[in-house]
Protein backbone atom coordinates (compact mmCIF):
# COMPACT_ATOMS: atom_id res chain seq x y z
CA UNK A 1 0.00 0.00 0.00
CA UNK A 2 1.14 3.81 -0.48
CA UNK A 3 2.02 6.30 1.66
CA UNK A 4 0.15 9.43 1.38
CA UNK A 5 2.15 12.51 2.10
CA UNK A 6 -1.48 14.68 3.61
CA UNK A 7 -4.69 13.46 3.65
CA UNK A 8 -5.82 15.42 0.58
CA UNK A 9 -4.36 12.61 -1.58
CA UNK A 10 -7.52 10.70 0.09
CA UNK A 11 -9.78 11.98 -1.73
CA UNK A 12 -11.29 10.22 -4.30
CA UNK A 13 -11.07 6.69 -6.01
CA UNK A 14 -13.78 5.82 -3.28
CA UNK A 15 -14.88 2.26 -3.39
CA UNK A 16 -18.19 1.12 -4.64
CA UNK A 17 -20.48 -2.07 -2.73
CA UNK A 18 -22.88 -4.25 -3.89
CA UNK A 19 -26.42 -4.27 -1.98
CA UNK A 20 -27.11 -6.92 -0.31
CA UNK A 21 -30.27 -7.36 1.42
CA UNK A 22 -32.54 -4.51 0.33
CA UNK A 23 -35.50 -4.43 -1.89
CA UNK A 24 -34.32 -3.50 -5.07
CA UNK A 25 -36.86 -5.40 -7.67
CA UNK A 26 -34.94 -6.95 -10.63
CA UNK A 27 -32.07 -4.54 -10.75
CA UNK A 28 -28.82 -4.56 -9.00
CA UNK A 29 -27.67 -2.10 -6.83
CA UNK A 30 -24.48 -0.06 -5.79
CA UNK A 31 -23.05 1.95 -3.40
CA UNK A 32 -20.78 4.54 -4.20
CA UNK A 33 -18.98 4.90 -0.77
CA UNK A 34 -18.36 9.41 -1.11
CA UNK A 35 -18.13 8.54 2.83
CA UNK A 36 -15.09 6.76 2.74
CA UNK A 37 -13.23 10.85 1.56
CA UNK A 38 -11.17 11.96 4.40
CA UNK A 39 -13.67 14.61 4.89
CA UNK A 40 -16.61 12.40 5.36
CA UNK A 41 -18.70 13.36 1.91
CA UNK A 42 -18.72 13.74 -1.64
CA UNK A 43 -17.89 17.51 -1.15
CA UNK A 44 -14.23 16.73 -0.37
CA UNK A 45 -13.83 16.31 -4.18
CA UNK A 46 -15.11 20.11 -5.13
CA UNK A 47 -13.43 21.51 -1.32
CA UNK A 48 -10.50 20.88 -3.39
CA UNK A 49 -11.02 21.83 -6.61
CA UNK A 50 -12.24 25.22 -6.03
CA UNK A 51 -9.76 26.33 -3.90
CA UNK A 52 -6.79 24.66 -6.07
CA UNK A 53 -8.67 26.46 -8.95
CA UNK A 54 -8.50 29.84 -7.06
CA UNK A 55 -4.93 29.05 -6.56
CA UNK A 56 -3.58 28.65 -9.94
CA UNK A 57 -5.84 31.61 -11.39
CA UNK A 58 -4.06 34.10 -8.20
CA UNK A 59 -7.45 34.63 -6.62
CA UNK A 60 -6.20 33.10 -3.43
CA UNK A 61 -3.27 34.19 -2.19
CA UNK A 62 -0.95 32.28 0.69
CA UNK A 63 -2.47 32.75 4.08
CA UNK A 64 -5.84 34.25 2.36
CA UNK A 65 -9.16 34.31 3.50
CA UNK A 66 -11.93 31.66 2.42
CA UNK A 67 -15.85 32.93 2.64
CA UNK A 68 -18.38 30.41 2.00
CA UNK A 69 -22.37 29.66 2.81
CA UNK A 70 -23.10 26.34 3.08
CA UNK A 71 -26.29 24.12 3.95
CA UNK A 72 -24.09 20.55 4.40
CA UNK A 73 -20.70 18.99 3.70
CA UNK A 74 -19.01 21.92 1.54
CA UNK A 75 -18.04 23.44 4.56
CA UNK A 76 -16.46 20.72 6.18
CA UNK A 77 -14.57 19.72 2.76
CA UNK A 78 -13.03 23.25 2.73
CA UNK A 79 -12.64 23.52 6.15
CA UNK A 80 -10.25 20.07 5.77
CA UNK A 81 -8.41 22.22 2.33
CA UNK A 82 -7.97 25.10 4.50
CA UNK A 83 -6.83 24.01 7.33
CA UNK A 84 -3.96 21.78 5.18
CA UNK A 85 -2.99 24.67 2.88
CA UNK A 86 -3.19 27.56 5.88
CA UNK A 87 -5.94 29.27 4.61
CA UNK A 88 -8.33 31.46 7.12
CA UNK A 89 -12.10 30.17 6.33
CA UNK A 90 -15.13 31.87 7.81
CA UNK A 91 -18.45 29.84 6.93
CA UNK A 92 -22.50 30.95 7.41
CA UNK A 93 -24.10 27.96 8.07
CA UNK A 94 -28.00 27.55 8.09
CA UNK A 95 -29.32 27.02 11.90
CA UNK A 96 -30.61 23.29 11.04
CA UNK A 97 -27.25 22.17 10.45
CA UNK A 98 -26.02 19.18 12.91
CA UNK A 99 -24.28 19.77 15.87
CA UNK A 100 -21.87 16.93 15.20
CA UNK A 101 -21.15 19.03 12.01
CA UNK A 102 -20.77 22.48 13.59
CA UNK A 103 -18.44 21.20 16.74
CA UNK A 104 -16.05 19.25 13.84
CA UNK A 105 -15.95 22.71 11.80
CA UNK A 106 -14.70 24.79 14.32
CA UNK A 107 -12.23 21.48 15.35
CA UNK A 108 -10.76 22.14 12.41
CA UNK A 109 -9.94 26.09 13.10
CA UNK A 110 -13.14 27.64 10.85
CA UNK A 111 -14.80 30.15 11.39
CA UNK A 112 -18.79 29.70 12.18
CA UNK A 113 -21.15 32.35 11.98
CA UNK A 114 -24.95 30.59 12.48
CA UNK A 115 -28.13 32.47 10.47
CA UNK A 116 -31.62 31.32 9.89
CA UNK A 117 -33.01 28.56 7.69
CA UNK A 118 -36.35 29.63 7.47
CA UNK A 119 -35.70 32.44 4.73
CA UNK A 120 -35.49 31.99 0.80
CA UNK A 121 -32.84 33.76 -1.45
CA UNK A 122 -32.69 37.35 -1.40
CA UNK A 123 -32.84 38.08 1.97
CA UNK A 124 -30.26 39.68 3.95
CA UNK A 125 -30.44 36.32 6.54
CA UNK A 126 -30.21 33.82 4.01
CA UNK A 127 -26.75 31.78 4.41
CA UNK A 128 -25.71 32.35 0.42
CA UNK A 129 -26.28 36.46 0.55
CA UNK A 130 -25.10 36.63 3.93
CA UNK A 131 -21.78 35.07 3.28
CA UNK A 132 -21.78 37.50 -0.28
CA UNK A 133 -21.88 40.11 2.16
CA UNK A 134 -19.49 39.25 4.65
CA UNK A 135 -16.81 38.30 1.90
CA UNK A 136 -17.60 42.08 0.72
CA UNK A 137 -16.70 43.63 4.19
CA UNK A 138 -13.47 41.47 5.07
CA UNK A 139 -10.44 42.52 2.99
CA UNK A 140 -8.90 40.22 0.67
CA UNK A 141 -11.41 37.57 1.15
CA UNK A 142 -12.28 35.39 -1.42
CA UNK A 143 -16.41 34.47 -1.60
CA UNK A 144 -15.62 31.20 -3.45
CA UNK A 145 -19.38 30.67 -4.40
CA UNK A 146 -19.84 26.41 -4.86
CA UNK A 147 -23.00 27.73 -6.36
CA UNK A 148 -21.31 29.25 -9.57
CA UNK A 149 -17.94 28.21 -9.39
CA UNK A 150 -17.12 26.17 -12.33
CA UNK A 151 -14.23 23.65 -10.73
CA UNK A 152 -17.25 22.50 -8.82
CA UNK A 153 -18.37 20.33 -11.80
CA UNK A 154 -15.44 20.07 -13.34
CA UNK A 155 -14.07 17.64 -10.40
CA UNK A 156 -17.15 15.32 -11.40
CA UNK A 157 -16.82 15.66 -15.09
CA UNK A 158 -12.87 15.08 -14.95
CA UNK A 159 -13.32 12.93 -11.31
CA UNK A 160 -16.11 11.52 -10.19
CA UNK A 161 -17.59 10.57 -13.40
CA UNK A 162 -14.72 8.55 -14.98
CA UNK A 163 -14.31 6.88 -11.65
CA UNK A 164 -17.52 5.69 -11.30
CA UNK A 165 -17.78 4.61 -15.27
CA UNK A 166 -14.35 2.57 -14.89
CA UNK A 167 -15.23 0.82 -11.91
CA UNK A 168 -18.49 -0.61 -13.25
CA UNK A 169 -15.95 -1.89 -16.12
CA UNK A 170 -18.29 0.31 -18.32
CA UNK A 171 -21.67 -1.63 -17.14
CA UNK A 172 -24.64 0.44 -16.00
CA UNK A 173 -27.65 2.20 -16.48
CA UNK A 174 -28.65 4.31 -13.94
CA UNK A 175 -26.88 7.28 -12.01
CA UNK A 176 -29.07 8.38 -8.81
CA UNK A 177 -28.12 11.41 -7.21
CA UNK A 178 -28.96 14.20 -5.00
CA UNK A 179 -28.52 18.09 -6.05
CA UNK A 180 -27.14 21.24 -3.79
CA UNK A 181 -24.88 23.62 -5.61
CA UNK A 182 -25.57 21.51 -8.72
CA UNK A 183 -22.21 20.61 -8.95
CA UNK A 184 -22.84 16.60 -8.95
CA UNK A 185 -25.25 16.84 -11.24
CA UNK A 186 -23.78 19.06 -14.09
CA UNK A 187 -20.27 17.25 -14.01
CA UNK A 188 -22.19 13.71 -14.59
CA UNK A 189 -24.28 15.21 -17.14
CA UNK A 190 -21.31 15.99 -18.97
CA UNK A 191 -19.47 13.03 -18.29
CA UNK A 192 -21.71 10.65 -19.32
CA UNK A 193 -23.62 12.77 -22.36
CA UNK A 194 -19.82 11.80 -23.61
CA UNK A 195 -18.80 8.59 -22.87
CA UNK A 196 -22.03 6.98 -22.02
CA UNK A 197 -25.67 8.19 -23.05
CA UNK A 198 -27.78 5.32 -22.42
CA UNK A 199 -27.38 6.13 -18.91
CA UNK A 200 -30.34 6.95 -17.28
CA UNK A 201 -29.92 10.11 -14.70
CA UNK A 202 -32.41 9.99 -11.63
CA UNK A 203 -32.75 13.17 -8.98
CA UNK A 204 -33.11 12.35 -5.84
CA UNK A 205 -34.82 15.31 -3.98
CA UNK A 206 -36.37 16.32 -0.88
CA UNK A 207 -40.15 17.07 -0.39
CA UNK A 208 -40.51 20.83 -0.56
CA UNK A 209 -37.74 21.13 -2.92
CA UNK A 210 -38.57 23.01 -6.31
CA UNK A 211 -36.35 20.69 -8.23
CA UNK A 212 -38.23 17.76 -8.72
CA UNK A 213 -41.43 19.28 -10.54
CA UNK A 214 -39.12 21.47 -12.70
CA UNK A 215 -37.53 17.72 -13.93
CA UNK A 216 -40.52 15.87 -14.22
CA UNK A 217 -42.87 18.64 -15.09
CA UNK A 218 -40.30 21.39 -16.93
CA UNK A 219 -42.36 24.52 -14.90
CA UNK A 220 -40.09 26.10 -12.20
CA UNK A 221 -42.15 26.96 -9.11
CA UNK A 222 -40.51 29.04 -6.25
CA UNK A 223 -42.99 28.61 -3.83
CA UNK A 224 -40.99 25.50 -2.09
CA UNK A 225 -41.28 24.31 1.44
CA UNK A 226 -38.91 23.17 3.93
CA UNK A 227 -36.88 20.52 4.52
CA UNK A 228 -35.04 18.93 7.47
CA UNK A 229 -32.77 16.48 5.36
CA UNK A 230 -29.22 18.56 5.35
CA UNK A 231 -27.07 19.42 1.89
CA UNK A 232 -29.35 18.93 -0.98
CA UNK A 233 -32.75 20.24 -2.82
CA UNK A 234 -33.41 23.86 -3.46
CA UNK A 235 -36.00 26.42 -4.15
CA UNK A 236 -33.97 27.91 -7.43
CA UNK A 237 -32.12 26.48 -9.83
CA UNK A 238 -27.86 27.51 -9.24
CA UNK A 239 -25.77 28.66 -12.03
CA UNK A 240 -24.06 26.00 -12.22
CA UNK A 241 -27.58 23.15 -13.05
CA UNK A 242 -28.08 21.86 -15.77
CA UNK A 243 -30.87 19.61 -15.99
CA UNK A 244 -31.75 19.11 -19.55
CA UNK A 245 -30.03 15.26 -19.60
CA UNK A 246 -32.14 14.45 -15.88
CA UNK A 247 -34.78 11.93 -16.62
CA UNK A 248 -36.52 11.53 -13.87
CA UNK A 249 -37.04 13.18 -10.16
CA UNK A 250 -37.94 11.48 -6.79
CA UNK A 251 -39.58 13.27 -4.49
CA UNK A 252 -38.94 11.84 -0.87
CA UNK A 253 -40.41 13.26 2.15
CA UNK A 254 -37.76 13.77 5.18
CA UNK A 255 -39.21 10.50 7.48
CA UNK A 256 -38.56 8.48 4.21
CA UNK A 257 -34.72 9.53 3.87
CA UNK A 258 -34.06 8.94 7.80
CA UNK A 259 -36.04 5.59 7.68
CA UNK A 260 -33.94 4.15 4.51
CA UNK A 261 -30.66 5.37 5.79
CA UNK A 262 -31.34 3.71 8.89
CA UNK A 263 -32.48 0.68 7.30
CA UNK A 264 -29.35 0.88 5.06
CA UNK A 265 -27.30 0.59 8.45
CA UNK A 266 -28.99 -2.29 9.33
CA UNK A 267 -28.95 -4.18 5.96
CA UNK A 268 -25.98 -3.30 4.80
CA UNK A 269 -24.43 -2.03 7.30
CA UNK A 270 -23.57 1.09 5.83
CA UNK A 271 -23.67 4.41 8.30
CA UNK A 272 -24.81 7.21 5.70
CA UNK A 273 -26.36 10.75 6.22
CA UNK A 274 -29.15 12.16 5.74
CA UNK A 275 -29.29 12.78 2.37
CA UNK A 276 -27.81 9.76 1.21
CA UNK A 277 -31.23 8.18 3.04
CA UNK A 278 -33.10 10.39 0.29
CA UNK A 279 -30.56 9.55 -2.67
CA UNK A 280 -31.18 5.42 -1.38
CA UNK A 281 -34.48 5.89 -1.19
CA UNK A 282 -34.88 7.73 -4.74
CA UNK A 283 -32.67 4.38 -6.23
CA UNK A 284 -34.73 2.28 -4.22
CA UNK A 285 -37.94 3.47 -5.83
CA UNK A 286 -36.50 3.60 -9.51
CA UNK A 287 -35.03 -0.11 -9.14
CA UNK A 288 -38.34 -1.29 -7.98
CA UNK A 289 -40.26 0.24 -11.16
CA UNK A 290 -38.10 -1.45 -13.83
CA UNK A 291 -39.73 -4.40 -15.40
CA UNK A 292 -35.57 -5.20 -16.85
CA UNK A 293 -32.81 -5.65 -14.82
CA UNK A 294 -30.67 -2.64 -14.71
CA UNK A 295 -26.90 -1.92 -12.94
CA UNK A 296 -27.98 1.27 -10.70
CA UNK A 297 -25.40 3.34 -8.94
CA UNK A 298 -26.35 5.51 -6.29
CA UNK A 299 -23.94 7.76 -4.04
CA UNK A 300 -23.82 7.57 -0.01
CA UNK A 301 -23.06 11.40 0.10
CA UNK A 302 -21.54 11.59 3.18
CA UNK A 303 -21.05 9.49 6.92
CA UNK A 304 -24.14 9.08 9.34
CA UNK A 305 -21.50 9.91 12.11
CA UNK A 306 -22.38 13.67 11.97
CA UNK A 307 -26.39 12.63 12.02
CA UNK A 308 -25.87 11.17 15.13
CA UNK A 309 -27.86 13.49 17.67
CA UNK A 310 -30.48 13.46 15.64
CA UNK A 311 -31.51 10.75 12.26
CA UNK A 312 -30.28 8.34 14.96
CA UNK A 313 -31.32 9.34 17.74
CA UNK A 314 -34.65 7.82 18.69
CA UNK A 315 -35.80 10.96 20.51
CA UNK A 316 -34.91 13.21 18.33
CA UNK A 317 -36.69 11.27 15.63
CA UNK A 318 -39.73 10.90 17.90
CA UNK A 319 -40.20 14.78 18.93
CA UNK A 320 -39.67 15.51 15.16
CA UNK A 321 -43.00 13.26 14.85
CA UNK A 322 -40.62 10.67 12.85
CA UNK A 323 -40.85 7.41 14.79
CA UNK A 324 -44.35 7.48 16.31
CA UNK A 325 -45.92 5.43 19.17
CA UNK A 326 -49.35 3.83 19.71
CA UNK A 327 -51.24 6.95 21.42
CA UNK A 328 -52.97 6.73 24.80
CA UNK A 329 -54.84 9.70 24.58
CA UNK A 330 -53.39 11.17 28.06
CA UNK A 331 -50.19 12.50 29.50
CA UNK A 332 -48.36 9.36 28.62
CA UNK A 333 -48.31 10.89 24.65
CA UNK A 334 -45.53 13.27 26.14
CA UNK A 335 -43.31 11.66 27.99
CA UNK A 336 -40.29 11.35 25.54
CA UNK A 337 -38.53 9.02 27.90
CA UNK A 338 -40.99 6.51 29.27
CA UNK A 339 -39.77 4.62 33.11
CA UNK A 340 -41.30 1.52 31.44
CA UNK A 341 -39.38 1.80 28.62
CA UNK A 342 -36.24 1.95 30.69
CA UNK A 343 -35.50 4.86 28.93
CA UNK A 344 -35.77 7.70 31.82
CA UNK A 345 -32.49 8.70 33.26
CA UNK A 346 -32.29 8.47 36.85
CA UNK A 347 -30.25 8.76 39.68
CA UNK A 348 -30.17 6.47 43.36
CA UNK A 349 -30.35 8.52 46.58
CA UNK A 350 -27.09 6.92 47.66
CA UNK A 351 -25.20 8.10 44.44
CA UNK A 352 -23.30 11.16 45.27
CA UNK A 353 -24.17 14.53 43.31
CA UNK A 354 -20.69 13.98 41.16
CA UNK A 355 -22.84 11.20 39.47
CA UNK A 356 -25.93 13.39 38.99
CA UNK A 357 -24.24 15.91 37.17
CA UNK A 358 -22.54 13.56 34.89
CA UNK A 359 -25.67 12.53 33.89
CA UNK A 360 -27.45 15.67 33.29
CA UNK A 361 -24.61 17.01 30.97
CA UNK A 362 -24.12 13.39 29.63
CA UNK A 363 -27.95 13.30 28.39
CA UNK A 364 -28.70 16.76 28.22
CA UNK A 365 -31.27 16.91 30.42
CA UNK A 366 -31.88 19.59 33.90
CA UNK A 367 -33.32 17.32 36.58
CA UNK A 368 -33.19 13.55 37.12
CA UNK A 369 -35.53 11.56 39.12
CA UNK A 370 -34.67 10.15 42.19
CA UNK A 371 -35.54 6.50 42.37
CA UNK A 372 -35.61 3.61 45.49
CA UNK A 373 -36.09 1.01 43.61
CA UNK A 374 -39.24 2.05 41.12
CA UNK A 375 -40.19 4.21 43.85
CA UNK A 376 -39.65 7.99 42.86
CA UNK A 377 -38.73 9.63 46.26
CA UNK A 378 -37.28 12.96 45.19
CA UNK A 379 -35.76 14.89 42.20
CA UNK A 380 -32.55 16.67 41.54
CA UNK A 381 -32.16 19.60 38.87
CA UNK A 382 -29.31 21.36 38.22
CA UNK A 383 -30.23 24.57 41.06
CA UNK A 384 -29.91 21.86 43.34
CA UNK A 385 -26.93 20.40 42.75
CA UNK A 386 -25.33 24.02 42.51
CA UNK A 387 -26.67 25.44 45.80
CA UNK A 388 -25.20 22.62 47.11
CA UNK A 389 -21.98 22.94 46.18
CA UNK A 390 -21.71 26.95 45.46
CA UNK A 391 -19.63 27.66 48.53
CA UNK A 392 -18.02 23.81 49.44
CA UNK A 393 -17.06 22.02 45.62
CA UNK A 394 -16.33 19.07 48.32
CA UNK A 395 -20.12 18.55 48.56
CA UNK A 396 -20.04 17.25 45.28
CA UNK A 397 -19.31 13.72 47.00
CA UNK A 398 -22.16 14.07 49.15
CA UNK A 399 -25.12 11.61 48.69
CA UNK A 400 -28.32 12.89 46.40
CA UNK A 401 -30.27 12.76 49.44
CA UNK A 402 -28.83 15.37 50.71
CA UNK A 403 -29.85 18.12 47.55
CA UNK A 404 -32.84 16.59 46.55
CA UNK A 405 -36.62 18.00 46.97
CA UNK A 406 -38.56 15.30 48.22
CA UNK A 407 -42.19 17.64 47.62
CA UNK A 408 -43.19 16.83 44.16
CA UNK A 409 -45.60 18.13 41.81
CA UNK A 410 -47.21 14.60 40.84
CA UNK A 411 -49.94 14.56 38.44
CA UNK A 412 -52.07 11.61 37.97
CA UNK A 413 -51.68 10.02 33.92
CA UNK A 414 -55.20 11.58 33.09
CA UNK A 415 -55.01 15.34 34.00
CA UNK A 416 -55.60 17.53 31.54
CA UNK A 417 -52.41 19.26 29.27
CA UNK A 418 -53.14 22.46 30.33
CA UNK A 419 -53.05 21.82 34.27
CA UNK A 420 -49.43 21.27 33.96
CA UNK A 421 -48.61 25.37 33.06
CA UNK A 422 -48.78 26.38 36.99
CA UNK A 423 -45.93 23.45 37.32
CA UNK A 424 -43.82 25.40 34.72
CA UNK A 425 -44.36 28.44 36.28
CA UNK A 426 -42.89 27.36 39.42
CA UNK A 427 -39.76 26.19 37.52
CA UNK A 428 -40.88 22.31 38.15
CA UNK A 429 -41.63 19.50 35.54
CA UNK A 430 -44.82 17.64 35.82
CA UNK A 431 -44.28 13.94 37.33
CA UNK A 432 -46.75 11.92 36.12
CA UNK A 433 -48.05 8.86 37.90
CA UNK A 434 -50.56 6.13 36.98
CA UNK A 435 -52.16 5.66 40.37
CA UNK A 436 -49.06 4.98 42.68
CA UNK A 437 -46.82 3.81 39.67
CA UNK A 438 -43.87 6.48 38.00
CA UNK A 439 -45.03 6.92 34.49
CA UNK A 440 -42.29 9.47 33.58
CA UNK A 441 -41.25 13.84 33.59
CA UNK A 442 -43.09 15.89 31.28
CA UNK A 443 -40.81 19.34 30.51
CA UNK A 444 -42.01 22.35 28.91
CA UNK A 445 -40.24 21.25 25.53
CA UNK A 446 -42.04 18.23 25.88
CA UNK A 447 -45.08 19.94 25.72
CA UNK A 448 -43.96 22.01 22.75
CA UNK A 449 -42.82 18.95 20.64
CA UNK A 450 -46.27 17.43 21.42
CA UNK A 451 -48.47 20.62 19.91
CA UNK A 452 -45.45 20.56 17.48
CA UNK A 453 -46.48 16.78 16.26
CA UNK A 454 -49.81 17.79 16.41
CA UNK A 455 -49.96 20.36 14.18
CA UNK A 456 -47.90 18.35 11.44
Amino acid sequence: MAVFNNVLELIGNTPIVRCQRMDTGVCQLFFKMESMNPGGSIKDRIGLSMIEDAERHGRLKPGGTIVEGTAGNTGLALALVAQQKGYRLILVVPDKMSREKIFNLKAMGAEVVLTRSDVTKGHPDYYQDLAKRIASETPGALYINQFGNNSNPYAHEFGTGPEIWQQMGHEMDAMVFGVGSGGTLTGLSRFFQRAAPHVDLVLADPVGSVLTKYVNEKTLDTTGGSWTVEGIGGDYLTAISEFEHVKKAYAISDRESFEVARELLMLEGILGGSSTGTVIAAALRYCREQTTPKKVVAFVCDTGNKYLSKMYNDYWMRDNGYITRQTTGDLRDLINRPYSERDTIVVRPAETLTVAYQRMKLYDVSQLPVMDGDRIVGIVDESDVLMKVIDNATAFQAPVSEAMITKLDQVQVSTPVNALLPMFDRGHVAIVMDGERFIGLITRMDVLNYLRRRAQ
